[in-house]
């Protein structure tokens, strides 16, 4: 690759990257009042794949509020570590408030999947729980999600299948028409739809890793709550016109009676994975 390819890939990256952060940020309060609950199931299924023992060292990448982190320190217990990395301030800010409101230990930092602020070899287990799907370059999350594992370490994590089959994704699809268009393409919700590809990815780093899939749901009590939850942010910029249009989209799409309540039914899939 010549060198000028690579700056243009890095200042790509970086202008991905910060448009990420500023969504996260604008978004951390209401993922944590309306969203984390809802995507509790989801939590518990990648912990359950896990199987943390006492005094294991885990990364928890893209942790968000911390819902993950949390449960995973309880599970390490005071001889272990639970390292919360996330590219936005503000989550890390909500995550440091879960942990001193459960009076659990974990350290947090600023980080991504392309650059884990550890050592080498730091983890016996990586947590990723609905984050890779951000990922900008999905090749350097591989070969750092190696790095930082031990020989014969684990990761377990979950990412959205498609439209077809998760109506999360329909939803931030469809809302996704009508909103800017990120800076970097093939990020978010249905980005690892299909996820062989990782797959080749994880291996050439030197992870064997798996697909397990399970059909996992949330409910919303009307449109307009779903909407302040899951598109609020995203099309803030937009005129009112321009909202109402996106937001009768939707209903076209997936919500005939906007007033009544709707279950999100979502194949999440979860891929468990071993360093060799």
């Amino acid at each position: 690759m010549r060198p000028c390819e690579t700056l243009t890939r890095m200042g790509d990256f970086e202008e991905g990257l910060a448009w990420q952060v500023g969504v996260w940020d604008r978004m951390s309060q209401v993922y944590r009042t309306e969203i984390d609950r809802r995507l509790a199931p989801v939590v518990d299924r990648v912990l359950a794949r896990a199987a943390l023992q006492p005094g294991e060292r885990v990364l928890d990448l893209g942790t968000g509020t911390g819902s993950v982190a949390e449960k995973a320190a309880l599970a390490v217990g005071r001889d272990g570590y639970v390292l919360a990395v996330d590219p936005s301030p503000e989550m890390l800010v909500q995550a440091g408030r879960r942990a001193a409101q459960a009076s659990v230990r974990f350290e947090l930092a600023e980080g991504s999947g392309e650059s884990v602020p550890a050592a080498a070899g730091s983890f016996d287990v990586i947590l990723a729980s609905l984050s890779l799907m951000f990922a900008i370059d999905r090749a350097a999350a591989a070969r750092e999600m190696s790095r930082v594992l031990k020989s014969g370490g684990r990761m377990v994590a979950a990412v959205w299948a498609g439209p077809e089959q998760c109506d999360l994704v329909l939803f931030q699809q469809t809302v996704g028409r009508f909103a800017p268009s990120p800076p970097v393409p093939g990020v978010g919700p249905g980005a690892l739809a299909d996820p062989k590809p990782f797959l080749e990815e994880l291996a050439w780093a030197g992870i064997a890793a798996r697909v397990e899939t399970e059909m996992l749901g949330f409910d919303f009590s009307n449109l307009a709550l779903a909407w302040d939850a899951l598109a609020g942010v995203v099309v803030a910029s937009l005129t009112p016109e321009a909202q109402r249009v996106a937001q009768q989209a939707i209903a076209d799409t997936m919500w005939p009676d906007p007033g009544d309540a709707r279950h999100f039914s979502n194949l999440t899939q979860f891929i468990v994975g071993v360093r060799d």
